[in-house]
């Protein structure tokens, strides 16, 4: 199948997902590129001069490279159920040194600037841009385009996956449910069944006519082949590069993956209130059970509690996104990582 990277020349079928909060840096994207390769500057929860300042030096470092946006697709959350979990995270709050009367108030119900970043990514067009949590408008499809950008799309499911081509996307990212961090779905009031990745792709193959990269849960060779071979032409990795040198990834959220204690992942809606992959620890088993539905009004309420975990070496109280693959992850070079994953495709 003919794929719009194959214009970029690339070497490796193993692209580097973006992983928004700090892991995905300028300086992974352009190892990345020049492993032969392509990575992706993460948008979500930059302001616009934040992107176009990392885009402005990868730009410089040549080679392609992506953008991925977090597409408004906000689920309200319910006053008294926001209220009633804010409270219940006073504990935590205390623990790390902050005044639970900080938390909670009126709930932030943005768009991260949507308009703005799209503006940007017209003015000044980067090679692809990818969407994610939600569908950008035609228009959006058609201007990007129109200024040579590749569209990419994620989707969690054949049906998904219609809704994108009618859309006018180039290629679709397949996102199976073992991803780390954030799931791609449309509807996120709803948790996506546990499909392995080959068989998604699969599924998505039979339903759409457009290229395909398969993400989820991929840390091994054997795990690149396999979704090359269900008809994806390229793999996404975002897990697998979190203890990357160039990764921005925090020394909690490091020493936490390289934890061999540390074994299980969970979907939670604990921090953002959307689900979300990560390793267990002690703020998912306690609030998993009681957080209300609500993106991006629990991410706002959370990122204090967050940030200071990650400060104080919390590993406890910490989102440690991270996919079912997550015990691949190794500290070394991105270009010797993505190398070595493509050993078999």
């Amino acid at each position: 199948m003919t794929s719009p990277l194959e214009a970029f020349r690339l070497h490796l079928p193993v692209l580097a997902a973006p992983m928004a909060g700090g892991p995905s840096t300028p300086a992974l994207v352009t190892a990345a590129a020049r492993a032969g390769s392509l990575g992706f500057l993460a948008g979500g929860y930059k302001t616009p001069e934040a992107l176009a300042a990392e885009m402005a030096k990868v730009r410089s470092a040549g080679g392609p490279f992506g953008v991925n946006l977090f597409a408004p697709n906000p689920v309200p959350v319910d006053r008294a159920a926001f209220e009633h979990y804010a409270a219940s995270l006073a504990e935590d709050a205390r623990a790390l040194g902050l005044d639970p009367a900080t938390l909670g108030g009126s709930p932030v119900e943005d768009d991260d600037r949507w308009a703005e970043k799209i503006d940007l990514l017209l003015t000044d067009p980067v090679p692809v841009v990818s969407f994610t949590f939600g569908l950008p408008d035609v228009a959006v499809v058609v201007s990007l385009r129109a200024v040579g950008t590749v569209v990419v799309q994620t989707v969690t499911s054949p049906a998904e996956a219609l809704i994108a081509a009618e859309l006018g996307a180039d290629m679709l990212v397949v996102q199976a449910s073992a991803a780390g961090g954030h799931s791609g779905t449309l509807t996120p009031q709803v948790i996506p069944d546990q499909v392995p990745l080959p068989e998604l792709v699969a599924q998505v193959r039979e339903a759409v006519a457009l290229p395909l990269i398969a993400a989820g849960g991929v840390g091994t060779p054997e795990g690149v082949g396999e979704a090359l071979r269900a008809g994806a032409v390229a793999v996404a990795v975002g897990t697998v590069l979190l203890r990357a040198d160039e990764a921005g990834t925090s020394a909690t959220y490091r020493d936490a993956l390289a934890d061999p204690a540390r074994q299980e992942t969970v979907v939670t809606r604990a921090f953002t209130g959307r689900p979300a992959r990560g390793l267990r620890n002690g703020f998912t088993d306690r609030h998993s059970a009681s957080a209300p539905i609500g993106y991006p009004a629990l991410h706002h309420l959370t990122s204090p509690l967050r940030r200071a975990a990650a400060a104080s070496g919390d590993a406890e109280r910490l989102h440690l996104w991270a996919g079912t693959g997550h015990r691949h992850a190794t500290a070394e070079p991105v270009a010797d990582i993505l190398t070595r994953l493509a050993e078999r495709s």
